[in-house]
């Protein structure tokens, strides 16, 4: 019988030298260790392996789950955990001790990658909020209907790009300012704006649109004023802009001020329906959605999970 207090960890390297990751997992192991927590770890060796290891703890008795990684990590638990039947999902609680490439939706609760010993004393409070998700419904390349849940945003357009640039040359380069250099040489050659047909409340949107974000958190800077657990979602719509405006946009959005910039139309709603997207890449909690065809919807379903939040 798993004792009531004690936590599952699931550990996800960042990639990059071995020798780096390990030191990192022994320094929260210290942690860990110096707050008298009862836990139980298991390491995630692939991108399809939170799933995996989320359900075992689940099927094991673990009433608290904790994911050290970034926000596609905790995507994927999220995913599963919704999988499961409500009143099991009832019992558990999903925290976070960020260590990905991009944490945005820790950063929404001030938790910093490099303060593990705040992160571990928060989580150990036990403070725990419903927060609500964001869903995405969509037809896959099979013709079959889906769904994914989602903790920070979807991006549709040229911040979508910027994003798989992003997390594409950070993997490569490793440095933060190698990939942001990088992945500003890369935008020369790509699009700049797309075709789209939105419905957002009672608003109408058939035109060129550079780029879309539905928040249901922070959405990288796109949606500041969202929160996750208002049961509403805050969309950031950005029509094409002058050379110059762009590059002033990608400054603010790297800056996580993208509502600064002229052109950005925001809206606050329940669902957002998008009919066409031509050509657009899809971000979903900054990993690129590879299968969606045609039209697709994404809207809120409030206190839908049970999450460790800092008093």
């Amino acid at each position: 019988m798993i004792e009531q207090n004690r936590w599952g960890i699931i550990y996800c390297p960042k990639s990059g030298l071995l020798s780096s990751s390990k030191r990192r997992w022994e320094k929260i192991q210290e942690c860990l260790q110096k707050e008298n927590i009862l836990y139980d770890h298991v390491q995630s060796e692939s991108r399809g392996s939170v799933d995996r290891l989320v359900r075992m703890f689940i099927d094991n008795g673990y009433h608290t789950i904790v994911v050290i990684g970034g926000d596609s990590a905790l995507n994927d638990a999220v995913n599963c955990l919704m999988q499961v039947d409500q009143n099991v999902r009832e019992k558990v609680a999903l925290g976070v001790i960020p260590n990905g490439m991009m944490n945005d939706f820790a950063h929404f609760w001030y938790l910093d990658e490099d303060d593990y010993a705040m992160t571990i004393k928060a989580l150990k409070r036990h403070r725990v909020k419903k927060i609500d998700l964001g869903l995405m419904r969509y037809v896959n390349q099979e013709g079959e209907r889906c769904k994914r849940y989602f903790l920070n945003c979807v991006n549709v357009g040229f911040i979508a790009t910027i994003m798989n640039l992003r997390r594409r040359t950070r993997h490569f380069f490793g440095s933060r300012g190698l990939s942001f250099f990088f992945s500003f040489i890369l935008l020369l050659f790509q699009r700049l704006d797309y075709k789209m047909k939105l419905k957002i409340n009672t608003d109408q949107i058939d035109r060129r649109v550079m780029t879309i974000c539905v928040g249901n958190a922070l959405g990288y800077g796109q949606t500041p004023n969202a929160v996750p657990y208002n049961g509403q979602l805050d969309v950031s719509v950005v029509y094409h802009s002058g050379l110059r405006q762009i590059a002033a946009g990608i400054y603010f959005f790297l800056r996580g001020e993208l509502l600064n910039i002229h052109n950005v139309h925001p809206y606050r709603t329940r669902l957002v329906r998008v009919e066409k997207a031509e050509g657009a890449l899809i971000g979903l909690d900054g990993r690129l959605m590879r299968t969606p065809v045609g039209p697709f919807t994404i809207s809120v379903v409030p206190e839908s999970i049970n999450f460790l939040i800092p008093s």
